[in-house]
C-alpha cells in the first residue's frame, strides 16, 4: 500500500459529517494502520477564555487564533508552521510538506503568545482520525477529492474562502459538485 500523504483532502456534498463539511484537511499520515489529518479551514469560535499551561506560565494580553483540526482529541494540540528548514520556528518540527512544518514544540506554542509570534504558525487543537482501511473506503465513496499540498494556500487563503479555492485550483467548479457516488 503507498501512503496518499502529504496531500490536501477537500469534502465533497455527499460527505454527511457535520465536521468536515465544507473542510479541507492536512493529510499528514498515511498507512495501513490508518491515517491523521488536521482540518485547516475551521477557526475555533469562542466567547470563553482558552487555557495554554507551559512551564513556566505565560501571562499575555495577546488572543491567539486556534483552529480544530478535527473532532478527535480536542484536548491535545499541534503547531502548524510554514516556511523552510533555515527557519528557526521549524527547529524539531516534522516536514509535512514543501514549506509546511508540524510541532508540538512547547517553545514554538510560548512564541505564539508573545506580542510578535512567528507569521506563519497557526494552533491547532483535535485531529482528524481514520481507522484501517476507512479513508480508502471513503474515497471509493467520492467523499473526498485529494490535491497536492501547498503552502500559500494553507497560510495565506481565508478559512471561509480556502474549500472553494482548493477546488478551483483542480479545475472543478465547487458550484457544480454534486452529492451522487461514484468517481467525479
Amino acid at each position: 500500500m503507498s501512503s496518499l500523504a502529504p496531500a490536501l483532502l477537500l469534502s465533497m456534498p455527499q460527505l454527511m459529517d457535520p465536521n468536515f463539511a465544507r473542510t479541507v484537511v492536512l493529510l499528514c499520515k498515511h498507512s495501513e494502520d490508518g491515517a491523521f489529518g488536521l482540518v485547516l479551514n475551521r477557526p475555533l469560535v469562542t466567547t470563553g477564555t482558552v487555557m495554554v499551561h507551559l512551564d513556566p506560565p505565560v501571562s499575555t494580553d495577546r488572543e491567539l487564533d486556534i483552529w480544530v483540526g478535527g473532532p478527535v482529541e480536542p484536548q491535545r494540540s499541534w503547531i502548524l508552521v510554514g516556511g523552510g528548514p533555515e527557519q528557526p520556528e521549524v527547529a524539531g518540527a516534522v516536514q509535512i510538506a514543501d514549506g509546511v512544518y508540524l510541532s508540538t514544540s512547547p517553545h514554538l506554542l510560548r512564541r505564539l503568545l508573545e506580542p510578535d509570534p512567528p507569521e506563519n504558525a497557526r494552533l491547532v487543537v483535535g485531529y482528524s482520525g481514520w481507522g484501517p482501511g476507512q479513508l480508502e473506503h471513503e474515497l471509493a465513496e467520492s467523499s473526498w477529492l485529494l490535491s497536492d499540498v501547498d503552502a500559500d494556500l494553507v497560510f495565506n487563503t481565508p478559512s471561509d474562502q480556502m474549500w472553494e479555492r482548493a477546488i478551483r485550483r483542480l479545475g472543478a467548479d465547487p458550484a457544480a459538485l454534486t452529492g451522487s457516488r461514484g468517481v467525479h
